[in-house]
């Protein structure tokens, strides 16, 4: 095999708590991860140069080892000993720096698509494993669908799949740093934790209004008061019709979940007139295999 295209989907978090920071620094997580129908795409091509180049259509990403497209190949490159070398023609589609697994999804998608083209006979928890190194985000972004993520977020467990629905996306034009919210969550006796076991029971049970209700980031005790127009995009989101809307990992894009399309179409137009975001998108649950 020569040259592969590869779907790199994006994931919000329908439920995200942290649980408590370690002695390591790091902080102990509980989210419900979901993947939905927003993609970047990896054109990927073996070639006889040795080296691993990267293209893009956004001028300011980097295409150099600073990538973790790069990474992900270079990782394989290194533990094969594999002397060709690659060339990924990234498509890019998915808000940057948003808390939607952007640059984790594409080093999976770096991951499975050298696995396929150099035959490498990895199976998908191997990838996972190997996917622990790039970032905690990028095992669940090689298994997919619908997840618990504990520890740092490298734990996974499968849950039963999420209800199908439309999901508006919005990110507003700020950028958010994940160090910056994390080393700013407060977490005492007062911090309101969402109910993530109540959360699963929800999906067991196929209740979307369920699912929309007991949603919930504890990120965002940090985020909003920083960045009102996450809040903004919030209630301009509900007074659309979404059944609830929420911030997606650190931020800062927000996700709206809805019954049906028609109200969600209404509400994108509306979102798209706003000027509350940048880019808006209108996209689904996405549970299917690749």
């Amino acid at each position: 095999m020569k040259e592969i295209s590869v779907k790199a989907l994006a994931k919000i978090n329908l439920g995200l708590d942290v649980v408590r920071k370690r002695a390591d620094g790091y902080h102990e997580v509980r989210m419900v991860m979901q993947t939905i129908h927003l993609f970047d795409r990896l054109e990927i091509t073996r070639n006889s140069s040795g080296r691993i180049t990267i293209s893009t259509n956004l001028p300011f990403l980097p295409t150099n080892e600073n990538n973790l497209v790069y990474k992900a190949a270079d990782l394989l490159k290194e533990e094969f000993q594999i002397g060709d070398g690659i060339h990924v023609k990234l498509h890019k589609h998915i808000p940057v720096a948003a808390g939607m697994a952007g640059g984790s999804t594409d080093a999976a998608a770096v991951l499975y698509g050298m696995n396929r083209i150099f035959g490498l006979g990895l199976t998908r928890e191997q990838l996972m494993k190997r996917g622990v190194k790039l970032g905690a985000d990028v095992p669940y972004c090689v298994m997919r669908g619908t997840a618990l993520a504990e520890g740092i977020g490298e734990e996974l467990t499968a849950l039963p799949p999420m209800v199908k629905c439309p999901v508006l996306i919005a990110k507003p034009q700020i950028g958010v740093s994940t160090k910056f919210v994390y080393e700013n969550l407060k977490l005492n006796e007062r911090t309101v934790h969402p109910d993530i076991d109540r959360l699963i029971e929800d999906m067991k049970a196929k209740d979307l209004r369920a699912i929309a209700s007991d949603m919930g980031n504890v990120l965002e005790t940090v985020t909003i008061p920083n960045y009102p127009v996450i809040a903004e995009i919030k209630e301009h989101m509900m007074e659309h019709g979404a059944l609830n809307a929420m911030m997606s990992g650190s931020g800062p894009t927000v996700f709206g979940l809805f019954e049906d399309e028609n109200t969600a179409a209404g509400a994108y137009e509306a979102m798209r007139g706003s000027n509350l975001a940048r880019q808006v998108y209108l996209t689904s649950i996405y549970n299917n295999a690749r």
